[in-house]
């Protein structure tokens, strides 16, 4: 059984186009604080393997693809497919613009190149709607794509804000999945907006969109359990955090009533740690199949 990784970045197979986002306050913030460990010697090194300058980081992104890399790493971890987001962050108190803007089209070269094993996932800019509805349209009708994912707090705004709504119904229209990133940010972004409950009304008035809820949603993991065990269409993922740190209320409930609903990501990091670690809470054989696979099949209607 390969693993389903259905968090990760378009820098999985172009990591040169991480690095330019760390020019930005929010990032330069995150150094100082939640990433401060991995800093050595003035320098941070991506998810992706690019090592960054922070005090001299890179202004453009470098779009050239590897698939080598990718494909040995995914021998490594034993992922059997990865699904590459198109991550959108504006900067909502410093910059005032989008401090990230994956490509799009590298990703499409990935999903053209070996679409059984690369599943390519658009992104929503809430502040510019006719033209981010363009994209996603081009990108599942013309590109592949199967997916859009889509990271609200960044833009300040809840998931039930008004301007999120025609994101939900272009993907029932185009029959796709839709995640969201829940919990609060690593950066210093307004992660009010993040709470997990917020999504209780798209779940009720979107009935047959399936939404993933991203990062666990801590720390209101309460509301994250409640979502995915009140509405048939609400899946989770655990990316962002080893699974050795996840709160023990939520493994209880992997194990439990969130075992048809959990799902592995590594957004960016160690895949094989992340299954390791997964492995070694004492879950069931058929959870942790479901977990690093079955779940994701059903989700993505792979």
């Amino acid at each position: 059984m390969g693993i389903i990784d259905v968090m990760n970045y378009a820098p999985f197979v172009a990591p040169g186009l991480s690095g330019p986002e760390f020019q930005y306050e929010e990032f330069q913030t995150m150094v100082r604080t939640t990433l401060r460990p991995l800093l050595k010697d003035g320098q941070i090194t991506t998810q992706w393997g690019r090592v960054v300058d922070v005090e001299n980081p890179p202004t453009e992104p470098d779009p050239t693809l590897d698939l080598d890399r990718a494909y040995k790493d995914m021998a490594r971890t034993g992922a059997e497919t990865v699904v590459l987001t198109c991550m959108k962050m504006w900067s909502y108190y410093s910059h005032h613009q989008l401090i990230m803007d994956l490509s799009e089209d590298v990703v499409a070269q990935a999903v053209k190149a070996d679409p059984d094993r690369f599943i390519g996932g658009a992104s929503y800019n809430p502040f510019r709607i006719s033209e981010s509805l363009a994209v996603i349209e081009r990108c599942v009708r013309e590109q592949g794509f199967t997916y859009v994912y889509f990271h609200p707090i960044t833009f300040g705004i809840a998931p039930n804000d008004r301007r999120c709504y025609p994101l939900y119904a272009k993907c029932v229209e185009l029959g796709v999945p839709v995640g969201l990133q829940v919990g609060h940010s690593a950066e210093p972004l307004p992660s009010n907006v993040g709470r997990p409950m917020l999504v209780d009304d798209v779940a009720i008035e979107f009935p047959t969109l399936k939404i993933n809820l991203s990062h666990t949603g801590w720390p209101w993991t309460a509301e994250f359990i409640s979502m995915l065990w009140r509405h048939p269409n609400v899946y989770g993922d655990i990316s962002a955090y080893f699974p050795k740190t996840l709160d023990p209320e939520l493994i209880r409930a992997m194990d439990r009533q969130l075992r048809n609903k959990i799902m592995i990501g590594s957004n960016g990091f160690d895949l094989k740690r992340c299954a390791d670690e997964l492995s070694e809470l004492g879950l069931r054989d058929k959870t942790l199949q479901r977990i690093l696979h079955d779940n994701a099949v059903e989700f993505l209607g792979r």
